[in-house]
């Protein structure tokens, strides 16, 4: 404690006032703060009222006194505690949670430290002790020495009593008769005689001085007399023709009633031949429901106006007119002028962002028959020299009733094709290109050298026969299931597939050069559409019906799932740059992500009129394209800014038509060239189109 305080490391016991003793007669009544210690308690009960009352002295009381209770000891009645055993708590009538972080809750008597008792007892002391202890419920805890202290029985009638909303004295009596002090009585004397004062009855300067101000404030203008309140009526008209200064002029969100129409001919009361009705319309006209009736009346011709009798439904129809008013519904609704040009996106002109694929200038025929199964099928080399559905190189290698999926590898060092056929994969190299890329590829699938230990993978190895080796296959996987899909990695040596087997071990990772195969998931995250790698970083996309999750690799985590806002995902691509994403849907939509923004998509694109079945990136150039079954092909420009704080870029740009829908199914796949603003698609009609 502070010095300021006065409360501690002060060991003289008048620092809590003149008296540790001087409390009035009753010790449990002191306003200071002492506590509740057990040595007070015992003080009420023990100590005689002479001891405790009238100290001889001031500076002499406290020595004397504190002797005297040394000396003292407590008869057996008295209670638990000695009068040896004093543990007043000397603190004064401050917070005791000062004292939470010390061990000790204050100071006694002789300025020693009054410690905490020890709280060794758990839940089920406790209970024992309730249950064993008959004054367990009358035992309370003193704050102030932390020692448990039993309740007297008068201090429990005390408790009853105070609950019972009595006084705490039971001597105390609150209806006693009042004490009249002064009377009520007029009295002929009074209670001073002192004469008046002369300043009583002369002129306040003062008062003056005030009256004069005010005058000439008044003459000055600066202080305007009140004008009378003006005697507004109670009542007014709800719908009459309001004037700016009335009470419905000053209304802010006042609607005027709607305007009744102008009288025509028809309500004339000698109107012209064409608006009397024949006895057949007047006929008809009875015949209608009184709200369907047009005109609402009958017209009728008078020789002159005097023989114009008294409307019969003037009076029905003030009333419809008042119910029609009273029940409008009185709401004014803000409209904004805004030019709906103004609501569209400035955004750039077709023709200045290009070049991007506008005419179709190759068609090829496959299969004839077959082509369903061939035609959504493209890839290319990584120089894009030839561009590879090697569908007519494939169709005695495959055999028929295939459904492949091919993946040219995208490392140029290397010349390999992955192609998915029903439960295998095979590795195959074209031949294409330099020779002495395609010895090294040879070279290097053949220089993996098996393990000592056969290792258990989820997929078997086998390598291919002379007359497999022949026809450019190198390696075949052999899967459990029908493989859907097949994509490599960025530097070529890894590579996954998509198998068709709902539950389990749907997505597999494979590596070439050690021929080794691996199942990343403990767990499906769902029916699995496609996967991707990254083409940046170590992160691997995996797209199931309504989300696409991003695990990394190293770590062996998940980063992020996007939630595509689509009923079923179809294809997906990454953009080069690796921040940006988009997936088709078979709901004929087109979500673009922003890795950086939101696990949301950026843009929801709607262009399509069927299920989109494919979309792609181009590597060089802003732009992506998108298929679909009503049979065309939209090119996109999708500008990604380095800026962050700049959000990309989409203009819709050129729709490509040319594959007729076959089977319910049109555009199948879609490929843009690796360096030339060309666009490759694949259709349900068995044709392979090329625009430039």
């Amino acid at each position: 404690m502070g010095a300021g305080w006065g409360h501690r490391d002060s060991q003289n016991p008048q620092d809590h006032g003149q008296n540790p003793w001087d409390h009035g007669q009753n010790p449990w009544n002191c306003s200071r703060g002492c506590g509740d210690g057990p040595g007070r308690r015992l003080g009420a009960q023990g100590v005689p009222k002479a001891t405790r009352s009238q100290p001889e002295s001031v500076g002499s009381q406290p020595e004397s006194m504190r002797s005297q209770l040394k000396s003292m000891e407590l008869q057996p009645g008295m209670g638990r505690w000695s009068w040896a055993e004093d543990i007043r708590n000397t603190v004064g009538n401050i917070p005791m949670e000062w004292y939470q972080d010390f061990p000790h809750v204050g100071y006694d008597l002789d300025g020693k430290k009054i410690y905490k008792p020890l709280r060794s007892k758990d839940e089920l002391d406790l209970f024992l002790e309730k249950m064993e202890n008959p004054e367990y419920w009358r035992t309370v805890q003193d704050r102030q020495t932390g020692a448990e202290v039993a309740l007297s029985e008068e201090q429990l009638e005390l408790v009853r009593r105070l609950q019972r909303g009595h006084f705490g004295d039971v001597s105390f009596d609150p209806y006693e008769p009042s004490v009249d002090f002064f009377t009520h009585e007029v009295r002929i004397h009074p209670v001073t005689n002192r004469p008046a004062d002369k300043r009583s009855f002369i002129p306040s300067l003062v008062e003056k001085e005030k009256v004069s101000k005010l005058v000439h404030a008044i003459k000055m203008g600066w202080i305007q007399p009140r004008k009378p309140k003006e005697n507004v009526p109670t009542f007014y008209d709800l719908w009459a023709r309001e004037d700016p200064n009335s009470v419905l002029g000053r209304h802010k969100m006042h609607v005027p009633a709607p305007k009744m129409p102008l009288p025509g001919h028809a309500e004339s009361y000698n109107p012209p031949p064409e608006f009397l009705l024949s006895p057949e319309e007047e006929l008809a006209w009875q015949q209608q429901e009184p709200s369907e009736r047009r005109p609402p009346f009958l017209p009728r011709r008078f020789a002159s106006l005097r023989a114009v009798p008294a409307y019969p439904r003037f009076i029905h129809e003030r009333f419809e007119r008042c119910l029609d008013l009273y029940l409008c519904p009185r709401q004014r609704k803000m409209r904004v002028n805004v030019d709906p040009e103004d609501l569209i996106p400035k955004l750039p002109r077709p023709r200045d962002l290009q070049p991007f694929p506008t005419t179709q200038a190759l068609v090829r025929d496959f299969f004839g028959n077959m082509r369903l199964e061939f035609g959504g099928i493209l890839g290319y080399g990584a120089s894009g020299s030839r561009a590879g559905t090697e569908a007519e190189d494939s169709q005695e290698k495959l055999g028929k009733g295939a459904d492949p999926s091919i993946s040219w590898n995208p490392n140029p060092s290397i010349c390999l094709v992955a192609v998915a056929v029903d439960e295998q994969v095979l590795l195959v190299n074209p031949g294409l290109g330099d020779r002495l890329l395609v010895a090294a590829t040879d070279q290097l699938l053949d220089s993996w050298e098996a393990p000592e230990e056969e290792r258990i993978q989820p997929v078997r190895w086998v390598p291919a026969s002379p007359e497999e080796r022949a026809k450019g296959i190198r390696l075949l996987v052999q899967h459990s299931k029908p493989v859907m899909q097949v994509t490599w990695h960025g530097k070529g040596d890894y590579w996954a597939s998509v198998v068709r087997n709902p539950g389990s071990r749907q997505v597999l990772i494979h590596q070439s050069s050690r021929r080794w195969s691996q199942d990343p998931f403990r767990k499906s995250p769902g029916m699995i559409q496609c996967v991707q790698f990254h083409p940046l970083r170590p992160y691997f996309l995996v797209a199931s019906q309504r989300s696409v999750r991003i695990y990394n690799l190293l770590r062996q985590e998940l980063t992020k799932k996007l939630q595509s806002n689509c009923q079923w995902i179809s294809s997906m691509a990454v953009h080069p740059g690796g921040d940006n994403v988009i997936c088709g849907s078979y709901d004929s939509k087109l979500a673009w992500f922003d890795l950086d923004l939101s696990t949301r998509p950026y843009r929801l694109l709607r262009h399509h009129g069927r299920a989109v079945r494919s979309v792609a990136f181009h590597r060089r150039y802003p732009l992506f394209a998108s298929g679909s079954d009503d049979g065309s092909v939209i090119v996109c420009h999708g500008m990604v800014y380095n800026d962050l704080l700049q959000n990309a870029l989409l203009v819709p740009l050129k729709v490509l038509k040319g594959h007729a829908p076959a089977l319910d199914l049109g555009v199948l796949d879609v490929a843009f060239h690796p360096q030339q603003p060309w666009l490759f698609s694949s259709g349900a009609d068995g044709t392979v189109r090329l625009y430039t």
